[in-house]
């Protein structure tokens, strides 16, 4: 690694080769390669703690670390106290004085699997038996720090250093709005005489978001992750640089102390709160393997909700007896361990820069990278947005470069890493005319960030990636009518655009290839294709909403324009302001659906469908009675009678609002098993709380009845914070590996403007309950427009289930633009756009 070993301290990665001299048992290429192992990763230490600028990602470093440490399982003679397996943490930096830790800081063995974890749990079990508690933890990815009290004052800040020796930044800690001056004490917990506090230096994901989009407002670069950043301002040799970042700390242990002993873990982290420092409202304690198991799976789902990044858990025996009975090794103690999740960033080579041009028009560059591991899927391609947006980040073609994915985000490149950079890197240069119908790429308007194809009726690319959508789940759910198949029907000409799909019969697909055998005849899929499409006639009025790929207009959007208006019909007549009107839309939502029924052709594709049996309005079930009328209702855990998508259509078909979140305007809090903080909430709120029983109370007899039956709370009751989705996520059908297809913007786009529409009901229902302080950690058991404008005529409709999935392939014919697409998937879309109805399309 270039600009590494030079600027190590003097004969460190000499003494890592020097080690295993006169070794004579361990073969000459073990040897080298356990020397060079040695050799890079102290360098990439050096890089990470010192320097404050890692080479490589953590996940990088992690497998580099287990290969060593593999090679010394095998060939014990090689372990040395110089080797990193052996070391904690990267040497000290020489700008800050090198001070003594009272007690050494360790480090964590990690666990990268189940099996690794479970095996750590049958190593513990075997040594002190059944008795052991679980403390489980979220593992921030900051930096380390140890905070030094005496009589209740803060005298020393130090960081992690090798473990012995940290650097002093206690001028530089003294200006966290978290570390207090002084510890408070109470009856149960009063202020010892000394204690080292070990926490985390951290930037919230929201505090670091607003500190780069400040630097960029004024022309700066932006800083790279939260992690570097919160290193390299905990280390500045001005105070005042770092008083101006929102660093944030939150304490996980204990070192030296005197005239405090505590029994558990747990227990030390209620004396770490009583003395007013700050500690993880998400730590719990768990009493058995399998409930260990659960609680990792669900983070591994929700580590976005935690207002800080994570990269794993830590898990802690909590009896302080039984942790003394474990002891531990050189570097870290046997009591504990972080379970590791997949990471998220990566280093790869950016081979190419190319364009996909998507649904509504949007041109965007994405990346072609060599394959690499993240997040537990193999990634080649990554969205880069905009023109403005490759410039911004200063990637070149041929660079190294940092790429991340989140979860189901699209993956995305965060940067170059400048000192791996190859002589003959080049720029990209963005096109001028569509790469699909040569049709001259514009702005939809000045300021706009985006670049777009205007020829929408027929840009072939627009088309496909249209067909495409209407047959994704939020929409018409086709099963049959994937990616490859959409590129089939255009390019053969059976049919010209999205309106002729509902007309397909038997015929016309045997003269696809695709659907054809090799003796001429039309082949089962193709039969399947047929009834896929009659049975797709019957879905309900928002689905067909979404399928018409009006901008902004998801499932949320969606349903709120059919709740509103009952049919196609209604929605065209209607003018902007009734839309805007409508709960749930806005005038955004409502100036895109106006403008999309002002275009002749879009009216043309609605009246194909409506020819051909597509039912174009929303079935009124009078029968029902609206007896939840304008009531909020929260839904938590798991049902046994309902889905939760029958949950919520009960409550909306009956007038209420299925919300999200609890509040004081919420009427009902409906739980079921594993309900997790809305429960709480509810108890706090004093807010009714229903069983599933209570809830058919109230689904057939009304709020009346149901507040009968009803659990009113205790407004004392602790409330713990937890993540927003509780309930275990269903199963989804299995699909065949898609090829790689483009990262499309215009989905992307569509999912985060659900998330600010969601975020604004939220928000309009008023603030959720005030999270006590932490106590302790909960014990938890296993667990009038023109009529030209209005051509479909309305029609009863009856909801139609589907849980089929869509298997996509692209073929040679769609190669241009379909070389990714596997990095997205087939997501929905979402509804709301941000203020600026450009910047969420």
């Amino acid at each position: 690694m270039t600009g590494v070993d030079q600027d190590l301290p003097q004969t460190t990665a000499a003494e890592a080769a020097d080690s295993v001299e006169g070794v004579e048992d361990v073969p000459t290429d073990v040897r080298e390669r356990h020397a060079a192992l040695s050799e890079e990763l102290l360098g990439h230490q050096f890089a990470y703690y010192v320097r404050d600028s890692p080479t490589i990602t953590d996940g990088e470093f992690d497998a580099l670390l287990l290969e060593l440490a593999g090679i010394e399982e095998r060939h014990p003679s090689l372990v040395t106290p110089e080797s990193p397996t052996q070391r904690v943490g990267g040497t000290f930096s020489t700008e800050f004085a090198a001070v003594d830790h009272l007690e050494r800081m360790l480090s964590l063995d990690n666990a990268f699997d189940v099996d690794e974890l479970g095996s750590w749990v049958d190593r513990v079990r075997k040594e002190v038996g059944d008795a052991a508690h679980y403390l489980c933890e979220l593992k921030i990815d900051g930096l380390a720090i140890n905070l030094l009290y005496q009589d209740g004052r803060l005298v020393r800040a130090l960081t992690r250093g090798d473990g012995r020796t940290g650097e002093d930044v206690t001028l530089n800690v003294r200006t966290m709005r978290d570390v207090p001056e002084r510890l408070t004490g109470t009856d149960e917990f009063p202020v010892p005489e000394l204690v080292e506090v070990r926490g985390e230096v951290f930037f919230r994901v929201e505090d670091f978001l607003e500190l780069n989009a400040g630097l960029v407002e004024a022309g700066k670069p932006p800083f790279a992750n939260p992690r570097n950043t919160a290193a390299g301002s905990l280390r500045q040799k001005d105070p005042k640089v770092t008083a101006s970042r929102p660093l944030r700390m939150i304490c996980h242990g204990l070192g030296k102390r005197a005239g405090f002993e505590p029994t558990a873990q747990s227990e030390s982290y209620r004396a770490l709160a009583a003395w007013g420092l700050p500690v993880s409202t998400h730590t719990r304690v768990i009493t058995d393997p399998e409930g260990l198991a659960e609680h990792i799976r669900y983070w591994g789902e929700h580590r976005h909700d935690a207002e800080h990044e994570i990269d794993g858990v830590v898990v802690k025996v909590d009896e302080v007896s039984l942790q003394r009975r474990l002891g531990t090794t050189s570097r870290a103690p046997r009591w504990a361990i972080a379970f590791k999740y997949p990471p998220e960033e990566a280093t790869t080579t950016l081979l190419d820069i190319r364009v996909n041009v998507g649904r509504t028009g949007r041109v965007t560059p994405y990346a072609v990278m060599t394959p690499v591991k993240v997040a537990g899927s193999t990634v080649e391609l990554a969205t880069l947005h905009n023109a403005s947006e490759v410039e911004r980040k200063g990637v070149l073609i041929g660079d190294r470069v940092v790429i991340r994915k989140a979860g189901d985000v699209i993956p995305e490149v965060l940067g170059p890493v400048i000192d791996a950079r190859p002589a003959d890197a080049r720029p990209f240069v963005m096109p001028t005319e569509c790469p699909e119908c040569g049709t001259t790429l514009r702005h939809e308007k000045d300021g706009d960030a985006d670049i777009r194809c205007p020829n929408a009726r027929s840009c072939p690319a627009q088309l496909r990636e249209r067909l495409f959508h209407l047959a994704g789940r939020g929409a018409f759910d086709i099963e049959v009518l994937g990616y490859e198949a959409a590129t089939a029907l255009l390019s053969s000409g059976v049919i010209t655009d999205e309106g002729d799909v509902f007309t397909l019969d038997e015929d016309q697909l045997a003269e696809v290839e695709l659907f054809r055998t090799k003796a001429g005849e039309l082949s089962a899929n193709g039969r399947k294709l047929v009834a896929n499409l009659e049975t797709a006639k019957d879905r309900p009025l928002w689905k067909v909403l979404v399928a018409l790929s009006i901008r902004h207009v998801g499932p949320t959007a969606a349903r709120a324009l059919a709740r509103e208006f009952g049919s196609i019909q209604a929605i065209a007549d209607a003018d902007e302001q009734a839309l805007a009107d409508a709960e749930g839309v806005g005038p955004a939502i409502a100036t895109s659906v106006y403008e999309w029924f002002e275009v002749d052709w879009h009216l043309d594709v609605v009246e194909k469908w409506r020819a051909a049996g597509v039912r174009m309005a929303e079935e009124r079930d009078d029968s029902t009675p609206r007896t939840l009328e304008g009531l909020s209702i929260v839904v938590t855990g798991s049902l046994d009678g309902f889905s939760r998508d029958e949950a919520k259509e009960a409550i909306v078909s009956r007038g209420g609002k299925a919300s999200g979140s609890v509040s004081k305007k919420t009427a009902f809090v409906v739980v079921g098993e594993s309900p997790g903080s809305k429960h709480d909430k509810a108890m706090q709120l004093k807010v009714p709380v229903l069983d599933e029983q209570g809830f058919g109370v109230l689904l057939a007899d009304g709020p009346e009845a149901a507040a009968a039956v009803a659990t009113i709370g205790d407004p004392d009751a602790p409330v713990e914070e937890e993540p927003a989705a509780e309930e275990k996520p269903k199963r989804k059908p299995a699909k065949r590996k898609p090829k790689a297809t483009p990262p499309d913007e215009d989905r992307a786009a569509d999912e985060r403007a659900q998330e600010e529409q969601q975020a604004e009901e939220q928000a309009a229902e008023g603030p959720p309950a005030e999270e006590s302080p932490v106590g302790e950690p909960v014990l938890e058991e296993p667990a009038g427009k023109p009529s030209a404008r209005a051509k479909s005529t309305a029609a009863k409709s009856t909801a139609a289930k589907s849980t089929a999935a869509k298997s996509t392939a692209a073929k040679s014919a769609a190669a241009k633009s379909a070389a990714a697409k596997a990095a997205t998937g087939d997501t929905a879309t979402g509804d709301a756009p941000a203020a600026d109805p450009a910047e969420a399309e």
